[in-house]
């Protein structure tokens, strides 16, 4: 049976969200894994968690891409950077000393939707292009204002000699965190930029859960196997029932069931066979018509 599954790295300073994926593909390479890919990107100057999907689990990466996202981040007013974060050149400096009284006021400003223009220097895609291929080529690129929620947004620490501050911060997916440091430090009358990023949730995934890149490639076969979620925890907010026998084999070979008991209207539905195993995601119309939408191919 083809393996599948989530691997949860804490990702290491320095390296492309990319090049994590690659290793990880290499480590699970001997198990038969040809794919793997991550659940949205992070920055190399980023650190944290960063869910891997490996094999089948492919298919329901897109989930974790339009979810909610968790930062522990560090803003350093006072300087300005080309970049907006530490690996930019300094672009800018400013003399206003922020204060705590005055940087609690401004947080509360930013709490709730916000609209934000993206950084330049980002992978958004702009005519097929990422934004920071303009940026390097020195060219100038419009970039459209977005709208943005952040859920919350906490002063967890405040340096008034070093002019620093590390925030908590709960957003919605598409929220650039170098954009909220840059304008937070512009409402303080100030400049500044990330100094620091650490990606504390995603999804229904924590921090905490994720293992260090390191140790997932220095584990042996076995052990990795042992450290991969189900597939399943990535679609687990939805609702889930369970076939029997013959409407398991029937919904595997793409058949259409007439299931009465079974709700209406149900825009995604976790399927499970009457083992317990995940099938994948269906759905039913108002006639109470079940249809596979994604399942997992799990033949040898």
């Amino acid at each position: 049976m083809n393996l599948h599954g989530v691997a949860l790295v804490d990702k290491p300073a320095g390296m492309s969200s990319f090049s994590v994926v690659s290793r990880l593909r290499r480590a699970f390479k001997a198990a038969g894994v040809t794919k793997a890919g991550h659940t949205g990107t992070l920055d190399p100057l980023a650190t944290g968690l960063l869910p891997i999907c490996i094999g089948e689990s492919t298919k329901y990466a897109q989930r974790l891409l339009d979810s909610d996202k968790g930062y522990r981040a560090t803003i350093q007013f006072g300087v300005a950077t080309t970049t907006g974060d530490a690996e930019g050149e300094v672009s800018a400096r400013s003399d206003v000393k922020v204060d705590a009284d005055a940087l609690a006021a401004a947080l509360e400003k930013f709490r709730g939707p916000i609209v934000q223009i993206p950084p330049i220097y980002s992978a958004l895609k702009i005519a097929g292009k990422a934004a920071y291929e303009y940026a390097r080529a020195g060219q100038t690129v419009e970039i459209a204002p977005r709208n943005v929620q952040i859920y919350e947004l906490h002063l967890l620490a405040f340096d008034a000699d070093a002019q620093t501050a590390a925030v908590n911060v709960r957003c919605s997916k598409g929220t650039y965190i170098r954009t909220l440091a840059i304008d937070l430090a512009l409402a303080l009358g100030s400049v500044g930029h990330l100094r620091s990023l650490q990606r504390t949730l995603t999804g229904g995934f924590s921090l905490s859960q994720a293992r260090p890149l390191q140790q997932w490639m220095d584990a042996d076969d076995a052990t990795r196997m042992t450290w991969l979620l189900p597939t399943d925890q990535l679609v687990a907010d939805l609702p889930a029932v369970t076939l029997d026998d013959t409407q398991s084999i029937s919904i595997r070979q793409g058949k259409v069931l007439h299931v009465p008991d079974m709700p209406a209207l149900q825009a995604l539905l976790r399927l499970y066979d009457g083992a317990g195993t995940f099938l994948g995601l269906g759905s039913t119309d108002d006639a109470h018509l079940l249809r596979a939408e994604r399942l997992l191919n799990t033949a040898a």
